[in-house]
């Protein structure tokens, strides 16, 4: 293939690198013959795992990388000084052109500073998003925002719904998808002051399918197809989802292990539960795309294993030949 999505990968980044970042880069490109994968990192250390692998050589390439930011590291301070760390060399990949997009499940913090001031954000947006999918019984939610920007402003919260119609409806095919709010009621005059500014903003704002306000018990249902709210709200909502669905899968295999008659039961239906189970894994839907900057940022958790790494990957090749960024821009031009 002559022309690829290229996506730079920061390999040292995350509780199980470089070992399960290398193994999701070969599965994405032995998976999709559309994408090449830029791995950053210690050279010798990631030569190494990859030399496990049988993968098409011109699809994956190794750029040396000497330091890494790691977690608990001021993320202003690590960016600024760690300029050959694998996460400045990443997103110095997408601000030169060199790739399209950027994933990592190392440092959030460092990822957020980064991806606003090496990548930059585009003209007109306030403040990008780390906007995740998470399952419902319908198939699939976009929470926007879930950790970059805990003190929003109701202006915040009109443009994350704007970003995130965008992104559903041109990454996941929802044509005109819902929108809702976070709140502790259904009706309009409850939640807090932001909440309370931002209602009917929402409300009347003609480029959005604003549904009103959603309740927390009702999102796994799929309430709405964009759910907004500020990151402090968006990430109790994720990691509790996260928490509970750990908890119930333990809790479903530990009962069915109670009795002789409970493991045939557990014989019988597992084909079906795991199938089940699998909608609501969070892994498959990869990682969490950082909206309104001039380059695709993909943040994946810090424990991810290859899959997800895998499917963070795969899904820059949607957000790239989609050209979500150019339409964001295109939709703050127009107004």
């Amino acid at each position: 293939m002559s022309e690829y999505v290229k996506v730079a990968v920061d390999a040292m980044g995350g509780d199980n690198a470089p070992r399960e970042v290398v193994k999701g880069a070969v599965e994405a490109v032995n998976e999709s013959d559309k994408v090449k994968v830029y791995l950053v990192g210690l050279k010798e250390a990631v030569e190494k795992e990859l030399s496990a692998y049988t993968y098409p050589k011109a699809q994956i390439e190794v750029v040396p990388a000497s330091e890494i930011i790691e977690t608990a590291e001021p993320p202003v301070i690590a960016i600024r000084k760690k300029k050959d760390s694998s996460i400045v060399k990443a997103l110095n990949l997408v601000k030169d052109g060199t790739c399209d997009a950027y994933v990592s499940a190392g440092s959030t913090g460092a990822t957020l500073v980064g991806g606003q001031v090496i990548v930059g954000r585009i003209k007109g947006v306030e403040r990008p998003p780390l906007a995740p999918l998470i399952p419902t019984a319908t198939g699939c939610s976009l929470l926007i925002d879930c950790g970059a920007n805990v003190d929003a402003r109701p202006s915040h919260l009109v443009q994350f719904a704007k970003m995130g119609s965008i992104y559903m409806e041109n990454v996941m095919g929802i044509k005109s998808p819902k929108v809702g709010i976070v709140n502790i009621g259904a009706e309009e005059e409850k939640g807090n002051a932001l909440v309370k500014e931002t209602f009917p903003l929402l409300k009347n704002c003609p480029d959005i399918n604003f549904i009103g306000s959603v309740e927390a018990r009702d999102i796994p249902a799929g309430a709405a197809d964009v759910i907004v709210c500020e990151a402090f709200v968006g990430n109790v909502i994720l990691k509790t989802y996260e928490g509970v669905g750990a908890t119930l899968i333990s809790k479903v295999k530990e009962g069915m292990m109670t009795s002789f008659r409970s493991k045939i039961g557990a014989l019988l239906v597992k084909p079906a539960l795991k199938q089940t189970l699998k909608a609501f894994d969070l892994e498959q839907y990869g990682g969490a795309p950082m909206l309104g900057l001039k380059g695709l940022v993909v943040k994946t958790h810090g424990s991810s294993k290859s899959i997800e790494i895998k499917n963070s990957i795969l899904q820059c090749i949607t957000f790239t030949e989609q050209q979500i960024s150019e339409k964001i821009r295109q939709m703050l031009a127009s107004e």
